[in-house]
């Protein structure tokens, strides 16, 4: 969530974000009205209350004509307090309610617009020309079933639509993903960490995926436990209620989990293969920093990223997201897409997002500094989301055969694998 108290001072800055957003700007005006609500309602408690402690002073010191007058006003005041106390609570509660709606505040050089109104920063690798060189590329899904790596059919029977078995050397190929994100994550600093896939309410709402992406997550009424749709969850929620020591700062945990999504809304898009996917496994980046750090984190999980798709050999450009398509708790959005052959175009494979203190205050996670305890800065980066990960290798390291060629950083994890070979039928 936002500071109010920025909220109270620039409400036209929160409009111009919620604008941006494409968001209801009227719930700037209901939120400021409900938080006047909470403060005034709050004086009016703690005024009747001050009167209501010097009445039961003076009471006992009472002549019996003074003292019957002042019992009636104590009964008055009894249920003026009780009133005041009722008002003040039912304020705050319409003032956290309107407050979680809010999405966090979004950065000025953010691009306004809705997906396609993206900025391209910059574009690396070379997409390569499969005409010059006399192939006809295959998709991944066809690559995948040369190789024995990807069954859907059997997923499809097992699960229903958008699941899927890695099978033989695709099991191989997404551990030996893993492995060498793990490893270059652990070598930048990281903390690796094996997450919950299911975590309670307030985590997932602390997050902020409970809002306008809870369409997309899954939820077990019975034990009211979500499914997570990425570690950043469990990760963010890991720190939930406490007070870190400057000195900490930075924390960076490298998360490994499953991840869960409905896809909601998704009807008819990305169906063939494992491009858009139900589960999936991925490895997370996730920082807490000092809030005027966020910045220059931002950039470093950007650089981590981009080292790891230049390690895959992937031509891949990264854009700044537009403001409409960031998500309630990012302040800014970087993605690196990668060049899909077969599509002709390029695909998100990781997102790196600066969430300021927008999710620490949800979660009531606190930096100390001698003796100033405020929020910190909370940032999130995928490494290596597992499937579109092989999408983008099977489609761009494939030769004439049906063979893809194995990026030299995954070969030491697949046994001296330099290429995938199909397997007879």
């Amino acid at each position: 969530m936002i500071d109010l108290r920025l909220l109270r001072e620039d409400p036209d800055r929160v409009r111009a974000s919620q604008r941006a957003r494409g968001e209801d700007v009227a719930l700037v005006d209901a939120l400021l009205s409900a938080d006047e609500r909470r403060r005034s309602s709050g004086v009016r408690f703690d005024e009747l209350r001050s009167e209501q402690k010097s009445l039961g002073k003076l009471i006992p010191k009472a002549s019996a004509d003074e003292k019957a007058e002042l019992l009636k006003r104590a009964e008055q005041l009894k249920a003026d307090v009780k009133a005041a106390d009722a008002e003040r609570d039912a304020a705050d509660a319409e003032t956290q309610e309107l407050l979680l709606k809010l999405g966090n505040l979004v950065h000025p050089e953010v691009p306004v617009g809705g997906e396609e109104d993206f900025v391209t920063l910059e574009t690396h690798g070379t997409i390569r020309d499969f005409g010059a060189e006399g192939i006809e590329p295959k998709d991944h899904l066809e690559l995948g079933q040369l190789l024995g790596a990807i069954d859907v059919e059997r997923g499809a029977k097992v699960s229903g639509s958008r699941f899927y078995f890695l099978t033989g050397v695709g099991a191989l190929l997404e551990l030996a993903l893993v492995n060498a994100a793990m490893a270059q994550a652990t070598a930048a600093g990281f903390t690796p960490m094996l997450t919950p896939a299911l975590v309670r309410p307030q985590s997932m709402a602390g997050t902020g995926f409970l809002g306008q992406a809870s369409q997309d997550v899954y939820h077990l009424p019975n034990d009211d436990l979500y499914l997570v749709g990425t570690s950043e969850v469990a990760l963010a929620a890991y720190h939930m209620d406490e007070i870190i020591e400057a000195d900490r700062l930075p924390l960076r945990y490298a998360g490994f989990s499953p991840c869960f999504r409905r896809e909601a809304g998704s009807h008819g898009k990305d169906t063939r293969g494992i491009f858009r996917v139900h589960q999936f496994d991925k490895v997370e980046m996730f920082s807490y920093v000092a809030p005027e750090d966020s910045q220059a984190e931002h950039q470093r999980l950007l650089e981590w990223e981009k080292q790891w798709l230049t390690s895959l050999e992937l031509p891949f450009r990264v854009i700044d997201v537009a403001s409409a398509d960031l998500g309630s708790s990012a302040a800014r959005k970087f993605d690196c897409e990668a060049w899909i052959p077969t599509q002709g175009k390029y695909r998100e494979l990781t997102s790196t997002s600066d969430c300021t203190e927008f999710q620490s205050r949800r979660l009531s996670i606190r930096v100390r500094e001698g003796k100033q305890v405020r929020p910190l800065a909370t940032l999130n980066g995928t490494l290596c989301a597992v499937p579109r990960t092989i999408v983008a290798i099977l489609e761009n390291h494939q030769q004439a055969d049906g063979s893809v060629r194995v990026p030299e950083v995954l070969r030491r994890y697949l046994g001296g694998r330099e290429v995938l070979e199909p397997v007879a039928k």
